[in-house]
């Protein structure tokens, strides 16, 4: 079962512990160095993605109001005399600002079959830029691993955020129950898949169920754990019984 560790603080204070980190690394590479996680992208193309998803949140969650906003540009693109790291930093800035007076009640859209609560968006802030942190520091041959309970948070977040709204790396059908565990976080999750759909189980009643025995489960650090979930490494890496292609069911991007 997926057990929050996260309030707003906690987000916050993951996002004042990765924002500085992403900076380090995007400010020690050169401008055109490959993300090699992410494939086609320089770092100049994940500082001003994540910039421009940073300014996108920052209207949304301070909006008040929760219906669909206008679509989100892509990136921010930079005038003359801009950099990249510029920019990143303005929207970063200013998101902190918004988010320290956030009332994690106010109203506020987001694309989850959840409430539509501004709560939504430190969280989903907080591991949007724990995972590009990583693939920054990846670029310039570091990569440290995700907090531990962040990673566990993230874990969670794709089981019963990004799979129940439907945003699987790749479509298909797949049934039968996975468990993932966090070796390092005391925590583990079981998540029914059921061709395109998926539920995420609570260990309290999980085997009231006659078909309750996972076939697949795969365990390691949390950080590796979210990692594989996001397609930033392989499930490899994870220690892994039963029928690994389910695993591709859980995957999301």
């Amino acid at each position: 079962m997926s057990r929050l560790h996260g309030t707003k603080d906690f987000w916050i204070s993951a996002l004042r512990a990765d924002g500085p980190a992403f900076a380090a690394a995007v400010a020690e590479a050169p401008p055109e160095t490959p993300v090699l996680s992410c494939p086609g992208w320089t770092v100049t193309d994940l500082a001003l993605h994540l910039a421009g998803v940073y300014r996108w949140v920052h209207e949304v969650a301070g909006s008040g109001a929760a219906a669909p906003p206008p679509a989100r540009a892509e990136r921010v693109e930079p005038r003359p005399g801009d950099t990249a790291l510029g920019l990143w930093q303005q929207a970063y800035d200013q998101l902190m600002v918004l988010f320290d007076g956030l009332d994690p009640e106010a109203p506020a859209w987001n694309w989850a079959p959840q409430p539509k609560r501004a709560g939504f968006w430190p969280r989903r802030m907080a591991h949007e830029t724990a995972v590009h942190r990583w693939d920054a520091q990846l670029a310039i041959g570091a990569g440290d691993p995700v907090e531990a309970k962040l990673a566990a948070d993230g874990v969670g977040e794709v089981l019963d955020t990004w799979l129940p709204a439907g945003r699987r790396r790749t479509a298909g059908q797949w049934h039968g129950v996975v468990r993932l565990t966090a070796t390092d976080a005391a925590q583990e999750w079981f998540l029914r898949l059921r061709g395109e759909g998926v539920a995420l189980l609570d260990t309290a009643t999980i085997f009231d169920h006659d078909d309750h025995h996972a076939r697949v489960q795969a365990s390691g650090p949390a950080s590796d754990l979210l990692l594989a979930l996001w397609g930033r490494v392989s499930f490899d890496s994870l220690s892994v019984t039963g029928d690994r292609s389910l695993l591709e069911g859980v995957r999301t991007g």
